[in-house]
């Protein structure tokens, strides 16, 4: 698996892990409402929960919106998303609009959009650090290790539910960059975790492996 290869990959997986630990985590309504979209779980009687037009009409632009996304049409689907005013679907198709502009290679926007979210007064403090974390993803890609760490470094502390992504964040740029000691010492912390979630273990340890050879050059 070539180092490019192996980024994607990690990109695609956080974005399920993420969303499952903040079901895990934080049971609130807001969240459950986010995750309820994401999923694609809604059914009849999830639209009978919705009497209001309003209601109706933002959580139909906003599927519409995901599969312009889903389809490969970033620019029609940022459009829709734009559209959807809605305080619950509203926020998360910002993060959607995100995600969007990220893969279509439009980092800085995306990342703007990202701090947007996680400056939004009365935003649920879940998805404003969730919000972070995607960003601290985007940058990893461009960002120097010290200035990522100037980013998500507070969430890699005991007990902290984001500090395996944040450890990952800082380990991937750390790759990047060339920094292949401290690289390898975020693998280590995250390989050392009990409760480190099993498919970024998973990952960690296939960046351990090549990592261990280049350790030992000069």
């Amino acid at each position: 698996m070539s180092d490019e290869s192996l980024f994607r990959e990690v990109d695609e997986e956080v974005r399920q892990e993420q969303f499952k630990k903040l079901w895990d985590r934080y049971g609130n309504a807001v969240v459950a409402l986010c995750l309820v979209v994401v999923a694609g779980v809604a059914g009849f009687k999830g639209w009978q929960y919705w009497q209001v037009n309003q209601s109706e009409t933002a959580a139909l632009t906003f599927f519409e919106a995901a599969k312009l996304a889903e389809a490969g049409k970033p620019g029609d689907a940022l459009k829709q998303f734009e559209t959807v005013s809605h305080p619950g679907y509203g926020l998360l198709a910002k993060f959607r609009q995100a995600g969007v502009l990220a893969a279509d290679g439009k980092t800085e926007e995306a990342v703007k959009l990202y701090d947007a979210i996680a400056a939004r007064p009365g935003a649920n403090a879940a998805l404003r650090d969730l919000a972070r974390i995607r960003a601290g993803y985007v940058l990893s890609e461009t960002l120097k290790p010290d200035e990522l760490t100037a980013r998500v470094g507070g969430f890699d502390q005991a007990g902290n539910p984001w500090r395996h992504a944040a450890r990952e964040i800082i380990g991937i740029a750390a790759w990047r960059a060339g920094d292949h000691k401290l690289a390898q010492t975020t693998m280590a912390a995250i390989l050392s975790d009990a409760e480190t979630p099993a498919a970024l273990r998973q990952r960690a340890q296939t960046i351990s492996q090549l990592l261990t050879p280049l350790m030992s050059k000069p």
